[in-house]
């Protein structure tokens, strides 16, 4: 289910299904899936240093945050990304940043938000795979299925209005916040540079979103 589709460099203005523009927002979604879900593996990181000779003279701050997280998974080890991974996302107890939407809608895991998220996905035919092991809220599950929403084949279910409906209700209102708490932990370093290009890409993705209303 989270297994990325071949990683481009990012183009993330809203274009119609089967462009090379959509296929490129769903890699970068499919991307977050992965980087969130567990540490990268040794190609992941490789495959992204790899995309440093690539030159851009885009200098925005998506851009600027790609080119950042591209330096430093070219600077890092697996086993340094593991340890890091597991200290800000794993552990026994309360882990030192949440992942999940309902901690930062509701406060706590589990309530009311998370039911509303259900609600949807069932609506467009979507349901949790049993032995996933993570609630639906959980960041890389909804960068799933923004994925699947924007490269699926089905034009009932993956459209444009889909997409800005999920965003909208169960990513914008606290992808940000997390991102933040990712940031502000001093543990950070490679998730740093994860979280500072989600917090750009999540914003970019609202703006176009906006211009569908």
């Amino acid at each position: 289910m989270l297994q990325p589709l071949s990683m481009q460099h990012p183009d993330v203005e809203l274009a119609a299904p089967g462009s090379d523009e959509d296929a490129a927002r769903a890699d970068l979604w499919g991307l977050l899936a992965l980087l969130f879900i567990a540490p990268p593996s040794q190609p992941v990181l490789s495959q992204l240093a790899s995309m440093l000779a690539v030159e851009n003279a885009d200098q925005s701050a998506l851009h600027l945050a790609w080119s950042n997280l591209l330096n430093t998974a070219a600077a890092v080890t697996p086993e340094e990304v593991r340890d890091e991974f597991e200290i800000l996302f794993g552990g026994t107890g309360r882990p030192a940043v949440y992942v999940y939407g309902s901690f930062y809608l509701a406060g706590a895991l589990h309530e009311k938000p998370l039911a509303r998220l259900r609600a949807d996905l069932q609506d467009i035919g979507l349901a949790r795979r049993i032995d996933l092991g993570e609630s639906e809220d959980h960041f890389a599950i909804l960068a799933e299925t923004m994925r699947y929403l924007i490269a699926g084949d089905d034009p009932a279910v993956c459209n444009l209005m889909r997409q800005r409906d999920l965003f909208q209700r169960h990513i914008q209102p606290w992808g940000a916040q997390m991102c933040e708490a990712i940031e502000g932990d001093h543990a950070a370093r490679f998730y740093r540079a994860v979280a500072g290009f989600t917090r750009e890409f999540l914003q970019v993705e609202q703006m176009a979103f906006d211009l569908l209303d």
